[in-house]
């Protein structure tokens, strides 16, 4: 059984990405990607915005335990979805990189 975190009512889906964004930076953090981080997120934020306005738009999906602030028609707490998720994803990369060595064998990039 999932724990029932819908008792954060209306900041439930804030308190989830501010969790997972805390997990992203952790990783970050461990693999030293932030500026890796940062390029990819502004390389894929314009594509994301697009995708995610017009999903809403024709009504893909809804997001009914969300506070309500939009920012640019899109509610805020996407806004941060799409900084966090490649986030993570580079961090999570960048720190089994680190950890393990390149998945190909060859010798770690140097930035």
């Amino acid at each position: 059984m999932l724990p029932d975190i819908t008792v954060f009512g209306e900041y439930t889906y804030l308190v989830t990405e501010v969790m997972w964004g805390a997990v992203a930076v952790a990783l970050l953090s461990y693999a030293g990607a932030f500026r890796a981080a940062a390029r990819t997120v502004a390389v894929l934020y314009p594509f994301a915005f697009v995708w995610d306005w017009y999903t809403l738009e024709v009504g893909v999906f809804a997001i009914p335990m969300r506070t309500g602030y939009e920012f640019l028609g899109i509610p805020v707490e996407e806004h941060i979805f799409m900084l966090v998720v490649p986030a993570m994803v580079v961090g999570a990369h960048e720190s089994l990189r680190k950890r393990f060595g390149p998945a190909d064998g060859a010798a770690p990039e140097r930035e």
